[in-house]
């Protein structure tokens, strides 16, 4: 656009600016497909923990000697085992075992370690000096082990490997915690509300639990994956729920003596297995990335 004066035989013309070339432009967010390919896996173990009848109608522990070993075909779509059980259907009905033991083993370590690690951040020097070592020292040993060690003075079975991975991981949310609190601790928001006689209940409850629950959920998701993984290992070693039971490591197990001459009855739940941990640690890597401002 111009405009054009004329004074006394002058002219001046003045002209608008033009839009600068690099102006930024609006971004198509594509979502990504490893994305959706793992919340499709993820809904399909939702699936077939919370409704396997949806998936599969044969009964999980229905044992038929005349079909067993069978490959992969219409009738079996992972084949059948060494006792001629449907491998799929013990793989759809093994996913209420895995899951159950690593969501509610994933909250108990959350609720104690967060405990702790609440604690150690708003005690007092020593106190939190002492917690501060004992959550150190647990989490030198390796997860594993550490369950190992609770699960030789227990018994063998869900309950105690549930409590056995609590213990575990408890240590990892505890020292999150504890360094959540103590940064929090140390904002300006938190220092005017001691001024003005905040009682320290009051101080935890409104103004530094809210601040420090923030990534816990974000990385419990990450951390299902791995007490699932935990869970499948120790349920492989004979320490979680016991043989008819179709659960995932459980059934790797049974089948390992048959990788031979039916390697489906490992290969393909172990691969169900590999592909929930992965999508759950891909979740949870997106909910990080979000939850920290970056795309």
């Amino acid at each position: 656009m111009s405009i054009t004066l004329s004074a006394t035989g002058s002219t001046a013309t003045a002209t608008a600016p033009p839009a600068p070339a690099d102006a930024p432009r609006r971004r198509r967010r594509w979502v990504a497909p490893g994305l959706v390919a793992a919340g499709l896996v993820l809904l399909f173990v939702l699936l077939a923990a919370l409704v396997p009848g949806l998936l599969t109608g044969a009964d999980p522990l229905a044992a038929d000697p005349f079909a067993a070993l069978q490959q992969p075909s219409a009738a079996h779509w992972f084949g059948t085992d060494q006792l001629g059980r449907d491998v799929f259907t013990r793989t759809v009905y093994g996913a209420r075992y895995s899951l159950a033991i690593g969501a509610a083993s994933t909250l108990l370590s959350l609720l104690a370690g967060g405990l702790v690690g609440l604690l150690a951040g708003l005690a007092p020097r020593r106190l939190d000096e002492i917690l501060s070592r004992a959550l150190d020292v647990l989490s030198a040993f390796p997860e594993v082990l550490l369950a190992l060690l609770f699960i030789a003075f227990t018994e063998p079975g869900t309950p105690s490997l549930v409590l056995a991975i609590a213990l575990a991981f408890a240590p990892r949310y505890g020292r999150i915690v504890r360094a959540q609190t103590l940064l929090v601790r140390r904002s300006g928001y938190v220092e005017q509300a001691v001024t003005v006689g905040l009682s320290r209940v009051r101080l935890a409850w409104r103004h530094i639990l809210p601040n420090v629950l923030g990534p816990l959920p974000i990385l419990a998701t990450i951390g299902l994956g791995t007490a699932i993984v935990n869970a499948s290992a120790l349920s492989f070693l004979g320490m979680g729920p016991q043989p008819p039971a179709p659960e995932w490591g459980a059934m790797l197990a049974e089948s390992r003596n048959y990788l031979r001459v039916a390697w489906w009855s490992a290969i393909l739940p172990g691969a169900t297995l590999t592909l929930t941990v992965i999508s759950l640690t891909a979740l949870g890597r997106r909910l990080q990335r979000s939850f920290e401002g970056r795309h």
